[in-house]
């Protein structure tokens, strides 16, 4: 059986599976099951974590895994829409090691709390930076506070 034959097995409904190619494929998954089948990936498929990215879209913070099937020449990319307001998602840090400084990234890029993660210290911006500006959402530079006060 093929490895994405048995994520549809074992997700069966709970994820969307978009194939660009035979070497690229996206699945799309809700942030409470994300941290199964990335872990189901990592752990039981023997996917290399290549890094994660996030997007800003306008309901929230896509949060992508891209996940290296070396053998089988497949990047396998995780989809993960994290709502706003509430940025919160479980850390995989603690199942795969290497996710733990790119998380730092994307919580201070991006203001996403990684629930679980061990250390969500400032990574590359100076410790004068203004708290709840995230560079990296849409209206850079705007604080939360400002962005709700502009939409009230």
């Amino acid at each position: 059986m093929n490895i994405l034959e048995q994520i549809r097995n074992r997700f069966v409904d709970k994820i969307g599976i978009m194939e660009k190619s035979a070497k690229r494929v996206y699945i799309a998954v809700e942030k409470e099951e994300a941290r199964e089948l990335v872990c189901y990936l990592f752990r039981d498929l023997g996917a290399r974590f290549s890094i994660a990215t996030g997007v800003d879209t306008r309901p929230g913070i896509e949060i992508l895994y891209h996940m290296a099937f070396d053998a089988n020449d497949l990047m396998l990319t995780v989809r993960v829409l994290v709502r706003k307001p509430e940025l919160e998602m479980p850390t995989f840090s603690d199942f795969m090691p290497a996710a733990e400084w790119i998380e730092r990234e994307i919580h201070e890029m991006f203001g996403v709390k990684f629930i679980g993660h061990p250390n969500l210290q400032t990574l590359l911006l100076p410790d004068d930076w203004p708290e709840g500006v995230y560079p990296l959402r849409k209206g850079t530079f705007e604080s939360e506070k400002e962005n709700e006060e502009r939409e009230n």
